[in-house]
């Protein structure tokens, strides 16, 4: 459901159609219990050249009593494709609410902990065609 949402959402924003490029914090604060109503809440947060960082709130509601609680967030990215499948430019995003303000600004700081943590997972290059194996002995 939650990719269905993203989709729907970044599709819409961008009038193209989209690809998820990643999936990102999902965060399951409490669970959903049989027979609750979800709601599922979307808004893209950020823009890149092609890619649209989309947040989803996940409410739930107690039927009975209309008690909601928030369960569960995550982000997508989501790049828009023409129809050769080649990445196209999205609308520039601008925040004017405080909320959408907030949105844009963690998205931002979202996209930079991503960057950091690629380059700190992506091995160093290679200095020469000189390399030695090490032997680990337990």
């Amino acid at each position: 459901m939650l990719d269905q949402v993203a989709y729907a959402c970044a599709s819409r924003y961008a009038s193209r159609y989209v690809v998820t490029l990643s999936v990102d914090q999902v965060m399951f604060r409490q669970p959903v219990h049989v027979g609750e109503l979800v709601t599922l809440l979307a808004a893209v947060n950020h823009t890149g050249t092609s890619s649209m960082e989309v947040g989803i709130k996940v409410v739930a509601q107690e039927i009975r009593s209309h008690q909601q609680r928030h369960v569960n967030s995550c982000f997508f990215t989501m790049v828009a494709v023409d129809d050769e499948r080649k990445p196209v430019p999205v609308p520039p995003l601008r925040p004017f609410t405080p909320d959408e303000k907030r949105r844009y600004a963690a998205a931002l700081t979202r996209k930079a902990l991503r960057q950091e943590f690629a380059r700190r997972a992506s091995p160093p290059p290679a200095r020469d065609g000189n390399c030695r194996s090490l032997a680990l002995v337990p």
